[in-house]
């Protein structure tokens, strides 16, 4: 028997559809309801004072249920609107107009993350971005070979986007403090799906979301630093929230806080945090080495069921080097996947991946066989050419 299926009643949408896409957006939690009402309530009934009632501190206070997630501590994170502004609050705490100036990137990062630093050489950063051989792993030699004495960040997601492969950081990590350089750990697609202990890693930043395999909802990314690292740095992008005494509007330059809040700036996003709240919970009590046990069977169960019918799997077959996303290069991937969606079963589409089918520990391990049928039947049917015109006359 699944023990983790009794938290199935606590996501309406898995009633109605085949829901393997939480590596793109988790299922909300019925829990959000109450959330929600109670910030309306909260807004409502006691207008400005919420800000001091619970409101001023969510944008840290929120993160002491994402650090057991990660092995980080209490209060040592600080919440954001997404991953970017996170890497971008790290990156004004440097100064790339000097020798040690030089970005190291792979070229399997999330997009997102590379415009930002490509955007960085206009302030002096040298970015090098290294090759892959495929699109499934990086290349480790290559990588390790440009973190040299120059080298200041080395941003490297700790799960791949596109082929879910779980990337060997903590040589990176070592590797980059060999030299002075500093790493940003990117755990989006690892938080909720593998066991993660930043403090272990010795990462010098990491940073995420909850809108994926937290079932957070978007708006609410979060930022560790290093405790040691956490009152040296000053970021450049700060704010009111990060001055010691915010309520005295002073004028002039900043006196920053030395803990999480330093690294906040403007008014958080309260509604975002609390919508979080609920699947945080959840997540808390199903425990992420029970997530991982079951992911482990069900993406074992893709990966066979795909290679069984002949199709390529861009994802690694060892369950020690994967986390919770099976990527199915199929014949007309794009063109299943839309009738995928037409269907009610929920799966995404990403070049140089596939259909990328994400089960989460909600879902039954049935669900994974009734996905890949699906495929079968859409390709035998000839049911994926109709999108195929659709996209042609778009």
């Amino acid at each position: 028997m699944d023990e983790l299926l009794k938290w199935r009643g606590e996501f309406p949408i898995l009633d109605r559809t085949t829901y393997m896409i939480s590596n793109s957006l988790g299922a909300m939690p019925r829990g959000v309801y109450e959330e929600m009402r109670a910030y309306a309530d909260s807004w409502a009934e006691r207008g400005v004072r919420a800000w001091e009632e619970g409101w001023w501190e969510m944008a840290v206070g929120v993160g002491d249920k994402i650090a057991p997630l990660i092995g980080a501590g209490a209060g040592e994170i600080s919440l954001h609107q997404n991953v970017t502004l996170t890497q971008a609050v790290i990156s004004s705490c440097f100064d790339f107009r000097g020798p040690r100036n030089k970005i190291v990137m792979v070229e399997l990062e999330f997009p997102s993350i590379q415009y930002f630093y490509h955007e960085q050489r206009r302030h002096g950063a040298r970015v090098e971005l290294v090759p892959t051989p495929d699109q499934i792993r990086i290349d480790m030699e290559k990588l390790l070979a440009a973190i040299d004495e120059t080298t200041l960040l080395v941003p490297i997601s700790q799960v791949l986007f596109r082929s879910s492969a779980i990337v060997d950081t903590r040589a990176i990590i070592e590797r980059a403090h060999r030299v002075g350089a500093h790493v940003i750990l990117d755990a989006f697609q690892a938080t909720g799906t593998i066991p993660l202990d930043v403090r272990s890693l010795g990462a010098d930043f990491a940073v995420g979301g909850v809108l994926k395999w937290l079932c957070g909802g978007p708006g609410v990314a979060y930022l560790y630093v290093r405790e040691d690292l956490r009152p040296k740095l000053r970021p450049s992008l700060t704010g009111w929230i990060a001055h010691r005494r915010p309520f005295a509007f002073e004028a002039g330059a900043i006196d920053p806080r030395e803990d999480s809040f330093r690294y906040l700036n403007g008014t958080p996003h309260i509604p975002a945090l609390h919508a979080c709240r609920p699947g945080l919970d959840i997540l808390n009590k199903v425990g992420i080495g029970a997530i991982r046990e079951k992911s482990i069977r069900m993406t074992t169960r893709l990966i066979e069921g795909a290679k069984s019918r002949g199709w390529r799997v861009n994802t690694p077959e060892n369950p020690a080097e994967r986390a919770g996303t099976v990527s199915i290069e199929c014949p007309h991937a794009f063109e299943v996947c839309r009738e995928l969606l037409a269907r009610e079963i929920l799966v995404d589409y990403r070049p140089k991946a596939g259909v990328r089918v994400s089960p989460h520990f909600y879902n039954r391990e049935e669900e994974c066989d009734f996905t890949l049928a699906q495929i079968e039947e859409i390709l035998n049917t000839g049911a994926w050419e109709k999108h195929a015109v659709a996209v042609t006359h778009a």
